[in-house]
C-alpha cells in the first residue's frame, strides 16, 4: 500500500501546484472520491441505458408486460439519471440545477400518464376467461392472460374459468388493512437472518388467512362459481372441481416464478372462498419473499390475481418444451409425459415419458418410456392422492406419436404467436383430448450451442453417468446431502447441491452452489427452470447419486456431457463456458408504455463538439445521460493532465498498440526503476493485470500491418455517419484511452473510432477477489453491423468462459472467483480481442460474418480477415 499511495501523494502535488487547495493529508481522499463517483455515474450510466433497451424491445408489442413493467422500469430509470446528476456535481463540483429541474419535471410526467386507470375493465373483481386477452395482464396476471389469449385469439382449447382480479387483491388488503400489517411484519426482517423472514411470513400468512373478503368480492366468487357449475357440460363426471392457481403481477413474464406461488387442485366449489386466500397467502411465503428480494422486486409492486380452472381430471398430463433447455439450436420439441395429473411431471417425483420431435417434420426422434409407478390423482373427498398405476400401464407410454405429434404442432403454434420458445403445460381429458393448461415464455435457454458431450476426460475418474442435463455448464466442489429443507440452512458456497429429487425450494442455495444433482427430477420442473435462471449447472435423475456421492467429497459436475467426476477436472473448469405478431401493439398499457418511453428513449444531442450539445437543450433522460456521460469523461481526463509528468501518476506507454494510451500509476503498478520517466515501455510494467493484458495488446508481427478492409463496407460505415452526425470528424479515432493501475488493479478504456470498450480487473491471491468484468460498445456502422459484432464479440466472451449479457450494441462480460493465473491467461486473450475487434463493424457484411469472426480469432489469427475466412463473410 505504500507505493500506492506514494501515486496518491504525487497526484495531489499536482493538484496543490496547480489549484494551491490540497494538503498531503487529503490525498487518498481526493483520488477515492472523485473516482468512485465517476464509477457511480459509469454504472447508473450503464443501467439506464439497459431500462431504454428494454422499454425498446417491449415497444416492438411481441412480449407480454404491463404496468408492473412500466412502473419499475420507468422509477429505475428516474433514479438512475439523477444518481448520475449527483455523482457528476461531486465529481466536477459544479451543481447542475438546469439537469435536476427537468429530470423532475420529468419525472411528474411519467407519473401523471403511468399513474391514472388504463381501460374500463380494471376495476371488475372477476372476469371470465373468454374475456381475456393478452393486454390485461395488469388486471388478470401473466398466467391468466396468456391463457385468455391462448383461447380467444389462437383458438386452442382451455379448461372453462375465470380470474379473480388485482382489483379483488386490493379491495381484501385495503379492507382489511393488511397492506399496514405487511408493511409493519417487513420492518423486523433481517435480510442475513432466515429466522426473521419466516416469522415475518408466518404472520403475514396467518393475518391473510384470518381476514374476511369484501362483501363485492365474494359475491363475484361466487357468481362465477355457480356460471361454471350450471354448464351443461364438463370435462369427466361427478360435480365440477376446480384448480386454484396464482397469477401474480410479472409471473410467467420476463422472470419466471417458477413454483414460487401456490396452486390448489380438485377444489370443490364451496371452498373456493378460503383456496383463493390460501394462493394470496402465498405471495408471503419465505420462499416467495426471498426470491423477490433476489430479484429486486419490491413487495410494494407486487399483486395477486387468481385464476380458478375447471379441474381437468386428466388421463395423462405434462410439459412441453418448443427448444431443448439445454441445447436450444437444436431442431427439437421436447415432451414430458406422466399419468394421472401434472404435478408429478415437473415435480421431480417420478421420471416422467420423455418424447424428442423434429420441429420441421413432427417425426418423433426420440422416444424414453419410463416406468411410471405412482400417478397423482383428485380425491372425490377434495384434494389430490398419491396412488398407484395399474401394473399393465406402468411401462406403457403415456401418449401416442399421433398425440406427441398433436401437442408438438400446437406448441409451435404458440411459440410463432407468442414470438418466443414456449413451456406449455397440457392435459389428455377423460375422452382422451388434450387441452392447453398454461403456456409461458421458456425462461433463460442454454447459449452455449449445440451441445456435444464427447469422449470422458483422460486421466478423470467418471463416478456417475447418465441423467438429463437442465442446466448446461461445468461446477466442482464439496458435495453437501440435501434430504430436507433444513439441510438448505447450512449451505456451504461452492457446494456442489445433491438430493434425492429436485425442489424449487433449492433456490435459496442457488446463488451459492457449484452444481446441482438429483436422483429423480425433469428438465420441464419447476427446479430446473429457476437453476437456468440462476444459471447453475443442473443434472438430473441419475437414480443413485445420493448413494454413490458422500458428503463433503469434492466432484466435478459436467452437466453437458451428464457425468460427475471425482475430484477437481481443470480441463473442463477453463473450458466451462419465425416472426411473431405484435400482439401488444394497439392495447392501452402499450400507449402507455409508448408515452413514458417519450419522456426517456429518445436521444437529441448527439455531437458532444456541437454548441448545442448543454443542459438547456435536454429533452429526454438519454440527454441527460448522454450530455453527463461525455462530460464526467471529461472531468476524469482533465484530472489526468493536471497529473502529466508527475512521479507514479501519469505516463505514456510506447509499445505498439494502435492507441494513445496513457497511464494513471496508483502505485506498485511501474517498476520503481522507471519512476519519474513520462514514457514506459512493457517491461516497465508490474502491474499484474495490466502486464497481462498487454501481452495481446501489445501488437506484433503481421498484425502491425494494415488490416483488411471491406471496400463496401468501409464506404457503407462512412456514409451512414456523414448521414446520421455529419459534423463527426476523423478526429474521433484515435482519442485518448486511460489504464488506471496498481499491483493488483487494472482500469483500461479505450476509445477507437466510434466504439468504447471499458474493462475493470482485479488480480491477486484472494481468489474471491478475482475478477474480470468488460463491456463494449457502440461503432461507426449502421444498426445491423453493430449487431453483428456485438454477438460475435459476446459469442467470443462465451468461448472464453465469461457469463455474457448482450442488450442493443453492447456486450457485456463477467469471469470471477478463479486463480490470478486464470485471470492472467484470459487478460491475455481479452487484449488480443481488444486489438481483434478494432472496426470490424465495417466487415460485418453479412450472417455469416458472426461465425467467420468468431472462428477466426480463436485459430489465434492476429485479425479478422474475412477474405481468409472465406464463405460469404467476405462478400457484400
Amino acid at each position: 500500500m505504500g507505493t500506492v499511495f506514494e501515486g496518491l501523494r504525487s497526484l495531489v502535488a499536482s493538484f496543490s501546484r496547480r489549484e494551491g487547495g490540497l494538503q498531503s493529508g487529503e490525498t487518498a481522499a481526493v483520488f477515492r472520491e472523485k473516482y468512485n463517483h465517476f464509477q457511480s455515474l459509469l454504472e447508473s450510466n450503464t443501467e439506464l441505458l439497459k431500462i431504454c433497451a428494454e422499454m425498446e424491445v417491449m415497444l416492438e408489442g411481441r412480449e407480454v408486460f404491463g404496468m408492473a413493467f412500466i412502473r419499475s422500469r420507468s422509477s429505475r430509470a428516474v433514479f438512475h439519471a439523477i444518481r448520475m446528476i449527483k455523482s457528476f456535481e461531486r465529481l466536477s463540483n459544479r451543481p447542475q440545477p438546469v439537469l435536476l429541474d427537468l429530470v423532475e419535471r420529468l419525472s411528474a410526467e411519467i407519473k401523471a400518464v403511468a399513474g391514472g386507470r388504463h381501460g374500463q375493465a380494471a376495476g371488475a373483481l372477476v372476469l371470465d376467461l373468454s374475456e381475456i386477452t393478452a393486454g390485461m395482464v395488469d388486471q388478470v396476471g401473466g398466467k391468466c392472460a396468456n391463457l385468455g389469449e391462448i383461447g380467444s385469439r389462437v383458438g386452442l382449447p382451455v379448461p372453462a374459468g375465470f380470474a379473480v382480479t388485482t382489483s379483488a387483491f386490493r379491495a381484501f388488503f385495503e379492507e382489511a388493512g393488511l397492506f399496514e400489517t405487511v408493511a409493519s411484519l417487513r420492518l423486523g426482517i433481517t435480510p442475513d437472518d432466515p429466522a426473521s423472514m419466516a416469522a415475518a411470513a408466518e404472520e403475514i400468512q396467518a393475518a391473510i388467512l384470518r381476514a374476511s373478503l369484501p362483501v363485492a368480492v365474494a359475491g363475484g366468487l361466487a357468481g362465477a362459481v355457480a356460471g361454471i357449475a350450471g354448464r351443461e357440460s364438463g370435462p369427466g363426471p361427478g360435480p365440477v372441481r376446480f384448480a386454484v392457481r396464482s397469477s401474480a403481477i410479472g409471473e410467467d413474464g420476463e422472470l419466471s416464478f417458477a413454483g414460487q406461488y401456490l396452486t390448489m387442485l380438485n377444489v370443490a366449489p364451496d371452498r373456493i372462498e378460503s383456496a383463493y386466500k390460501f394462493v394470496i397467502a402465498s405471495l408471503y411465503t419465505p420462499r416467495a419473499m426471498s426470491y423477490r428480494l433476489l430479484k429486486g422486486i419490491p413487495d410494494d409492486d407486487v399483486a395477486m390475481a387468481v385464476a380458478c380452472l375447471q379441474l381437468i381430471p386428466s388421463k395423462a398430463a405434462g410439459v412441453l418444451y418448443t427448444r431443448l433447455p439445454e441445447d436450444p439450436c437444436r431442431d427439437e420439441v421436447l415432451i414430458n409425459a406422466v399419468w394421472g395429473l401434472g404435478p408429478y411431471a415437473v415435480d421431480g417425483v417420478v421420471i416422467p415419458d420423455t418424447i424428442r420431435l423434429d420441429r420441421e417434420s413432427l417425426a418423433v426422434t426420440v422416444r424414453q418410456t419410463a416406468e411410471k409407478d405412482r400417478m397423482l390423482v383428485a380425491s372425490e373427498a377434495g384434494g389430490l392422492v398419491d396412488a398407484p398405476v395399474d401394473e399393465a400401464l406402468r411401462r406403457e407410454p403415456c401418449l401416442s406419436d399421433a398425440m406427441a405429434r398433436r401437442l408438438a404442432a400446437w406448441g409451435l403454434s404458440l411459440e410463432r404467436h407468442f414470438g418466443r420458445p414456449q413451456d406449455m403445460e397440457w392435459a389428455l381429458d377423460p375422452a382422451g383430448e388434450p387441452v392447453v393448461l398454461q403456456s409461458r415464455q421458456l425462461t433463460a435457454l442454454s447459449d452455449a450451442g449445440c451441445a456435444a458431450g464427447g469422449p470422458p476426460v483422460a486421466g478423470a475418474e467418471v463416478l456417475i453417468e447418465g441423467g438429463q442435463t437442465a442446466c448446461s455448464g461445468v461446477g466442482a466442489g464439496p458435495v453437501h446431502l440435501v434430504r430436507t429443507d433444513d439441510d438448505l440452512d447450512a449451505f456451504p458456497p461452492g457446494a456442489v447441491l445433491v438430493a434425492p429429487h429436485s425442489s424449487p425450494q433449492f433456490m435459496v442455495a442457488m446463488q451459492r452452489a457449484a452444481a446441482i444433482v438429483t436422483d429423480q427430477g425433469s428438465v420441464t420442473g419447476h427446479m430446473a427452470s429457476l437453476s437456468r435462471e440462476f444459471g447453475v449447472p443442473t443434472l438430473l435423475g441419475l437414480r443413485e447419486a445420493t448413494r454413490l456421492l458422500a458428503e463433503g467429497q469434492v466432484v466435478t459436475v459436467d452437466a453437458a456431457s451428464g457425468r460427475i467426476y471425482r475430484g477437481r477436472v481443470e480441463s473442463l473448469l477453463a473450458t466451462a463456458g419465425d416472426t411473431a405478431a405484435a400482439f401488444m401493439a394497439g392495447t392501452q398499457v402499450h400507449g402507455i408504455l409508448a408515452d413514458v418511453a417519450r419522456r426517456i428513449i429518445p436521444l437529441t444531442l448527439l455531437d458532444p463538439k456541437s454548441p448545442a450539445f448543454r443542459p438547456e437543450n435536454c429533452q429526454s433522460l438519454h440527454d441527460v445521460i448522454r450530455l453527463l456521460h461525455e462530460w464526467s469523461y471529461g472531468e476524469m481526463f482533465a484530472i489526468s493532465d493536471l497529473a502529466a509528468g508527475q512521479r507514479g501518476v501519469t505516463v505514456i506507454l510506447e509499445a505498439t498498440t494502435g492507441l494513445d494510451l496513457h497511464i494513471i500509476d496508483l502505485g506498485g503498478g511501474i517498476r520503481p526503476s522507471a519512476s519519474g520517466q513520462t514514457r514506459v515501455r512493457p517491461g516497465d510494467i508490474v502491474s499484474r493485470p495490466f502486464a497481462a493484458l498487454l501481452t495481446g495488446l501489445v501488437l506484433a508481427g503481421e498484425a502491425k500491418a494494415v488490416r483488411p478492409v471491406n471496400l463496401g463496407g468501409f464506404l457503407s460505415v462512412m456514409s451512414e455517419q456523414m448521414l446520421s452526425q455529419p459534423k463527426a470528424g476523423s478526429e474521433r479515432f484515435g482519442e485518448k484511452s486511460y489504464a488506471i493501475i496498481s499491483e493488483k488493479y487494472l482500469n483500461f478504456s479505450s476509445r477507437v473510432g466510434y466504439h468504447y470498450g471499458v474493462l475493470d480487473c482485479y488480480c491477486g491471491a484472494t481468489v474471491n477477489k478475482n475478477y474480470i468484468t468488460f463491456s463494449f460498445a457502440g461503432g461507426a456502422a449502421d444498426d445491423v453491423k453493430r449487431s453483428r459484432r456485438v454477438r460475435a464479440i459476446a459469442r467470443i466472451l462465451q468461448e472464453l468462459g465469461f457469463a455474457v449479457e448482450t442488450v442493443a450494441d453492447r456486450v457485456s462480460g463477467r469471469f470471477q472467483k478463479v486463480p490470478a493465473a486464470d485471470i492472467e491467461e484470459k487478460l491475455g486473450h481479452m487484449g488480443r480481442l481488444l486489438q481483434f475487434t478494432r472496426q470490424t463493424d465495417m466487415l460485418m457484411v453479412s450472417e455469416s460474418s458472426i461465425e467467420a469472426m468468431v472462428a477466426c480469432f480463436l485459430s489465434g489469427a492476429p485479425c479478422f480477415d474475412p477474405a481468409r475466412a472465406g464463405g460469404e463473410a467476405g462478400t457484400a
